[in-house]
């Protein structure tokens, strides 16, 4: 099938609730094909909820990112690729809830998904990969992404449209050449932005004409179950304000400016 709806998204982190959100979209959008780019675990509740919507969605495609990868071998951390002190204090907090509440069946079933996904829509080269094709934790933020090395990237790994995620925070990049990078944000928690929605795309691949697109779930409820759980109460403000709370030092400066804290 060459025209085809496909819906591609990336970092649930333990949010059952948006990803329910998600599908039931998916289903009004009429889409063909769902993509998920990684990234399980890690920062909500009750990690083993989000498993049964993934074994029982028809045609979506699963891959293996660094949180994945981590919590279906049993490491220790969750190889995420940060560097602070506190943006790793928070993360270990996370992972470790996550290791610990995840059945061992659903551990092995994380160790089955792809690295990569690679197709042709319209006559392009489509890459899909975690966090860049160099690098599954390699964060593609935006204002550290000039063209020049966006270039760089999409001819080394020959592809003409590349899709990934990691960060949390969607950006698309067009060149003139009809080339694009498109990160396409997370829906485990909002965007640093003062919005409780989360984000997504859609992509028509007989024109490959991308939308980002926000999602609005029970977050209320998400952010009451996370308290119950006793997760960090800045998490659970992550969820009520839209802003980030933790893991901010990994960010650039210019992503920083645009939060509150």
């Amino acid at each position: 099938m060459s025209d085809m709806k496909v819906l591609i998204f990336g970092g649930i982190y333990n949010n059952y609730l948006a990803l329910e959100a998600l599908l039931e979209a998916a289903e009004k959008e009429g889409v063909d094909q769902i993509y998920f780019l990684g990234d399980v675990g890690g920062f909500g509740p009750h990690p083993d909820k989000v498993f049964p919507y993934l074994r029982d969605t028809k045609n979506i495609f699963l891959m293996q990112g660094n949180y994945d990868h981590s919590i279906g071998n049993r490491l220790e951390d969750c190889a995420c690729g940060y560097t602070d002190p506190r943006d790793n204090y928070f993360a270990q907090i996370s992972y470790d809830y996550t290791l610990e509440n995840t059945s061992d069946e659903n551990k092995d079933f994380l160790k089955s998904f792809a690295p990569e996904f690679r197709r042709d829509w319209a006559g392009k080269r489509i890459l899909m990969a975690h966090g860049s094709p160099r690098r599954v934790n390699e964060f593609l933020w935006e204002s550290t992404s000039p063209v020049g090395f966006l270039d760089y990237i999409l001819k080394a790994s020959d592809s003409d449209v590349l899709f990934v995620t990691h960060t949390g925070i969607p950006w698309m990049r067009e060149f003139r050449d009809g080339r694009k990078v498109v990160n396409v944000g997370a829906i485990g928690r909002p965007a640093n932005n003062g919005k409780t929605t989360v984000d997504y795309v859609i992509v028509n691949t007989n024109t490959l004409d991308i939308t980002l697109h926000e999602l609005a779930y029970d977050h209320v409820r998400l952010a009451s179950e996370m308290a119950a759980e006793g997760l960090p109460e800045p998490f659970v403000q992550t969820i009520l304000t839209g802003w980030w709370t933790t893991c901010l030092e990994v960010l650039p400066a210019r992503e920083r400016a645009r939060g509150i804290h």
